[in-house]
């Protein structure tokens, strides 16, 4: 299933070899959403993999940018211990016009409201 989010791009990591035949790369975009006249801001960072460790270089810190993107989920076992990570593997990028929205779709990363019964008992 694919996904996809509008943001700043707020930082580029370089790439990492991983294996002989497996690169890496990640770099971040900024989501900030007025919910109720309070603005919340999220910084979500994506992860490159082969080819397309390239991507983020087409763009500068500070461009807004769409992202589409798979989240994919590892699972595996050290020292007796399973351990689980998720990355969100970005597939493709493109340039943003100011004010532009995301848009609709029904795996927008914003589409989904806070639940009703939610409380911010965030310290910051």
């Amino acid at each position: 299933m694919s996904y996809e989010i509008t943001g700043k791009l707020v930082a580029k990591f370089d790439s990492i070899q991983r294996s002989e035949t497996f690169k890496t790369r990640e770099f971040v975009i900024e989501k900030s959403e007025d919910i109720g006249g309070r603005v919340i801001t999220n910084y979500v960072k994506f992860q490159c993999v082969q080819d397309k460790t390239a991507m983020p270089d087409r763009f500068n810190i500070g461009d807004d940018v769409r992202v589409q993107f798979n989240i994919k989920g590892t699972k595996w076992v050290k020292d007796g211990r399973e351990n689980y990570i998720t990355n969100l593997d970005a597939w493709r990028m493109e340039a943003v016009k100011l004010g532009q929205q995301d848009p609709p779709s029904g795996n927008a990363y914003n589409d989904m409201p806070p639940p009703a019964n939610a409380v911010d008992d965030l310290p910051f």
